[in-house]
């Protein structure tokens, strides 16, 4: 399915994700926890989505166990508001293994991943914008094939459940910016988001108080500052790993 891009078309696809019929087909292969393709129904429509419940996670000891579905849901939220439609629909819901994150199947090329397009002009400004909010979310994960190429320079992101993270866990393979100035544009919108999250009232704060915690929720807008501050893409730490393994 494509991603929606008109903001009534999203509402109603998050509402159905939120409240239509879960129905599972399978279990995807190749993943690290369990993850299945299956649909949400309504009486009037029907979307495929990724179900990745919070019980079929794998523990691991730097994320608090049970706690990936929301930082999926929490990467769409921050997504959404910085408007570079990154992260396809994502909610927090129940579902037939318990809670969990429902997220918008994406249609796109299975061969083509970061490695094949990167070097493509027509997708420097979109992958800039990914660079930028996997430094801000802190994305310990971001594999090659984590990257779906879309028509018209477009970068859609899957897999964010490795963010969030207090302690600094950046690991990418996205690193052709690094010391490079981040577009003015760019950097607006980051401007933006920092008054959004400044709003202890507002509803991206109050959203993401659901999905992460007190801290988290502290240096996500501490990461932000110091992009502001530097205006520039950081350069791959010298004192622990900057690229995930495999790299695809």
């Amino acid at each position: 399915m494509m991603l929606p891009t008109e903001s009534r078309e999203v509402e109603s696809l998050l509402a159905l994700l939120r409240t239509g019929s879960l129905t599972l087909k399978g279990l995807l292969p190749w993943s690290s926890n369990y993850t299945f393709l299956g649909f949400v129904t309504s009486a009037d429509a029907e979307a495929p989505v990724v179900y990745k419940p919070s019980r079929g996670e794998r523990p691991l000891w730097d994320f608090p166990r049970g706690t990936l579905a929301k930082r999926e849901t929490a990467a769409y939220l921050v997504s959404r508001e910085l408007a570079w439609d990154l992260v396809p629909p994502t909610v927090f819901r129940e579902g037939p293994h318990g809670p969990g994150s429902v997220q918008l199947f994406v249609d796109a090329d299975q061969d083509a991943h970061f490695f094949t397009f990167n070097e493509d002009p027509e997708f420097r400004l979109a992958l800039q914008a990914l660079t930028l909010f996997d430094v801000i979310t802190n994305n310990a994960d971001r594999k090659s094939g984590h990257c779906l190429r879309m028509d018209l320079g477009r970068v859609v992101a899957i897999d964010q459940g490795l963010c969030f993270n207090v302690e600094p866990k950046l690991r990418t393979v996205i690193w052709d910016f690094a010391g490079e100035r981040v577009p003015a544009q760019l950097m607006d919108d980051l401007s933006r988001l920092e008054t959004v999250l400044s709003r202890d009232d507002g509803e991206l704060t109050k959203g993401l108080r659901l999905l992460l915690s007190p801290t988290e929720l502290r240096a996500l807008r501490r990461r932000i500052a110091i992009v502001l501050d530097d205006g520039c893409f950081p350069n791959p730490p010298e004192d622990r790993r900057a690229y995930p393994w495999p790299p695809v």
